[in-house]
């Protein structure tokens, strides 16, 4: 039925009708009451009752409430008891239940466990009040579920009664009291509905909504603040399942800033970080702390050969196979979509290119000499093919043309320094997704061969998750890490391209770790679903500053804020104008 406004002033004779109160401007336009719902303008209302509770406890047994993955209104009444009164009841029920057993007894009936079990509980409240270790008091608790929809509301409830029937809990809809319920619910202290449950004072206690908002470990490196409780977020990546991470987060809405600080901490406690940096970021904290800065371009005497192998692998495994595999996807990068016949002649002519240089699946073998790009130029053009002279044709400006050189020469790089930075940023934009491939098919090869704690970080993601086989490639390293102990850190700022693909899915669900910082409007739906972020973690991420935002680890997460130093700001930071400002000094 449809009922006034309780909230809403109505007009009389005497009031202007245009003159408007702060009632009438604050409440809603409409309220409906049901019987198993209350709808207020276009939401939907359901309140429930708690009529049962466990017989134990432990502290904080309410957080699968507290932490339920859906906004709920949560009321708890507590309403102390004169001692003398309930002793009083006590000793009366206690004749009573001892009545009932002896009685069943006398009778030769089999006497109630629920009976005993009750008498042992009264006896022994009946001992702590007396002795004043307890007092007695009256406990209400209420939920109401808000929710935009009746098919939405319907299906929360269930999800409510289950998690609460998981805790021993019977959960009752408040019908024909739903507008009591509600308002039982709102934050202003009024229990219309007056439902209560004897409790002692350790009972109470463990009611108490403790579910522990903070992220600190005794191990690990300091993130940042928790912005709930202004403690420390210390933590520890390769304590969970694994130690993947993503960062997801607008342009300047400090992701590098993020890495940087958690790179140069992580250094600090042993950890070898390798880094794939797109813009040359990290180059001021990589000289800053002694490390390598690989500046991969056409004219850098730096070179990288995608054939090499690594024969310290090839013990009881066909390290060649695994080569081709690899090598082909990076050659559909380089020679762009493939036929089948097109793909069957390439992987016939990766094979001969192998054997001309003696390597063949024989281990013994795999420790010559590998390859080039020419090599296997030479090959195609050798097979007279028409197929194959046209993926010649493909390859010749990577051998003959503007791009000679860049993947056409033996491998001059060694990952040897606690701190490696691979930079792409002079390589024209076409080439960087090809370069960023081969980079991380030669780190993951190194890492392979040796087991030691380390942190890859693929700044820009994007680059590889436009194409299909890059993309896999990425997958598979996240999937393996953890065997190799190794944290794959994936940073980037077009949320779209990991979110609307399956392949980005995966790496979501194969890293411990996200975090979120400040988003564009744009993303902010497709991040919530798939995240499960609330209304007010919505707001939250659209409305933050630079640095702020929600870390996630495992089943936890909370709102967190970056800090560093005043030493460390001056090596990580990426701000232009504080930049020409140490510059002009």
């Amino acid at each position: 039925m449809k009922i006034p406004n309780p909230f809403k002033k109505q007009p009389d004779e005497q009031s202007t009708p245009t003159q408007l109160t702060i009632e009438d401007v604050l409440a809603p336009q409409e309220i409906e009451v049901d019987f198993h719902n209350l709808r207020i303008n276009d939401r939907f209302f359901r309140t429930y009752f708690i009529s049962n509770y466990p017989r134990f406890v432990e502290p904080n047994w309410l957080e699968p409430i507290i932490s339920f993955d859906h906004s709920l209104l949560i009321s708890m009444f507590i309403y102390p008891s004169q001692s003398a009164g309930v002793l009083d009841d006590l000793k009366r029920k206690i004749a009573e239940m001892e009545a009932t057993i002896q009685t069943d007894f006398e009778r030769g009936r089999a006497i109630d466990p629920s009976v005993e079990v009750a008498l042992e509980d009264a006896r022994g409240l009946q001992e702590q009040l007396v002795k004043g270790v307890e007092r007695f008091f009256q406990f209400a608790l209420y939920v109401t579920i808000p929710s935009a929809s009746l098919e939405e509301l319907h299906n929360t409830s269930k999800l409510v009664e289950s998690t609460l029937a998981s805790l021993s809990m019977s959960a009752k809809v408040t019908s024909l009291q739903m507008e009591d319920g509600f308002k039982s619910t709102l934050p202003q202290g009024t229990d219309l509905l007056n439902l209560t449950y004897n409790m002692d004072t350790t009972s109470l206690a463990t009611t108490f909504p403790f579910a522990s908002s903070e992220l600190t470990a005794n191990e690990g490196i300091m993130y940042g603040i928790n912005e709930h409780n202004d403690s420390l977020i210390l933590f520890d990546r390769f304590s969970l399942e694994n130690a993947n991470s993503v960062i997801f987060a607008k342009a300047g809405a400090g992701k590098s800033y993020l890495v940087k600080l958690e790179a140069l901490r992580s250094l600090m406690f042993g950890t070898e970080i390798i880094i794939i940096d797109p813009e040359q970021e990290y180059l001021p904290l990589s000289q800053a702390v002694g490390g390598e800065f690989i500046n991969f371009s056409a004219s850098s005497p730096i070179k990288i050969n995608p054939f090499d192998l690594n024969p310290q692998l090839a013990s009881g495994e066909n390290e060649l196979g695994r080569k081709i595999l690899s090598l082909t996807a990076f050659l559909k990068l380089v020679l762009g979509n493939l036929s089948a016949t097109e793909a069957a002649i390439l992987d016939r002519s990766l094979k001969q290119t192998y054997q001309q240089k003696g390597i063949t699946d024989d281990p013994k073998t795999q420790d010559r000499q590998p390859p080039l790009m020419e090599d296997l130029y030479k090959v195609l053009m050798g097979m007279e093919e028409p197929s194959a002279l046209e993926l010649a044709a493909r390859l010749e400006r990577f051998i003959k043309g503007s791009l000679t050189g860049i993947f056409s020469a033996q491998s001059n790089v060694a990952i040897a320094n606690a701190f490696t930075v691979f930079s792409v940023r002079d390589l024209p934009d076409q080439l960087r997704p090809l370069a960023i491939h081969m980079i991380l098919e030669y780190v993951w090869t190194k890492i392979r061969s040796r087991l030691k704690k380390r942190i890859l970080i693929v700044d820009e993601a994007w680059y590889l998750m436009r194409n299909a086989d890059s993309a896999d490639f990425l997958v598979d390293m996240a999937k393996r890490s953890r065997k190799y102990y190794l944290g794959l850190t994936t940073i980037t700022q077009d949320v779209e391209d990991f979110l609307t693909t399956e392949r980005g899915k995966e790496i979501i669900s194969n890293s411990s770790i996200q975090v979120l910082l400040k988003q564009a409007p744009v993303s902010i739906d497709l991040l919530a679903k798939v995240f499960n972020l609330s209304e007010g973690e919505q707001r939250l991420l659209l409305s933050e500053g630079i640095g702020q935002g929600l870390f996630f680890a495992g089943n936890t997460h909370v709102a967190m804020r970056v800090v560093a130093s005043p030493k460390e700001h001056q090596l990580i930071t990426s701000n232009p104008q504080e930049i020409l400002a140490r510059q002009s000094v």
